[in-house]
């Protein structure tokens, strides 16, 4: 059984709970997309032939592509649609899969957590002096939090599907 066969099986296991929230992430994540897309369209139309550019569209630019990045996390963590590369790991034996799996979520998992906390933390210290963005004068500190809360989320999926992978019956 193959990396994917496991994690193949752990997503087919995988409520409709958690195919409905990854829909809702994706949906949500290319209604942003789009946005971003229409704001740098009429920027990009408007500065250069009405020579008048959408003011702060620099900073909602920046707003909506981390919030983008940082809500399609939890979705990929689903999906187990993560970049892996296996030279070594082909050619090592099947009974090393699951442990192996196990220990590379538990790594993964500890490291958005960490990123999630470290997030948190950088949200309360802007939040704190309350940084805005230059222009606009929008508040920074909702979208790190934001962008936390997906972090986190992401931790806790992939410690999920650790999990699901070290303790999935054989098929």
């Amino acid at each position: 059984m193959s990396d994917a066969d496991i994690i193949d099986d752990a997503h087919h296991a995988a409520s409709p709970m958690a195919r409905g929230i990854r829909i809702v992430l994706s949906v949500t994540a290319g209604a942003l997309l789009l946005a971003l897309m229409a704001l740098t369209v009429t920027d990009v139309v408007g500065r250069y032939l009405l020579n008048a550019p959408v003011k702060g569209a620099a900073e909602v630019s920046e707003l909506l592509l981390v919030s983008i990045v940082y809500l399609g996390l939890p979705a990929v963590c689903l999906d187990g649609g993560h970049v892996t590369v296996d030279l070594v790991t082909k050619s090592l034996p099947r009974w090393s899969e699951r442990p192996r799996l196990f220990l590379t979520g538990l790594v993964s998992s500890g490291v958005l957590g960490v990123i999630a906390w470290q997030l948190y933390v950088y949200g309360l210290q802007v939040g704190g002096y309350n940084l805005v963005t230059n222009s606009l004068r929008l508040p920074v500190a909702p979208v790190v939090w934001f962008c936390a809360v997906c972090a986190g989320i992401s931790a806790l999926v992939t410690l999920a599907l650790a999990f699901t992978a070290l303790f999935k019956r054989p098929s």
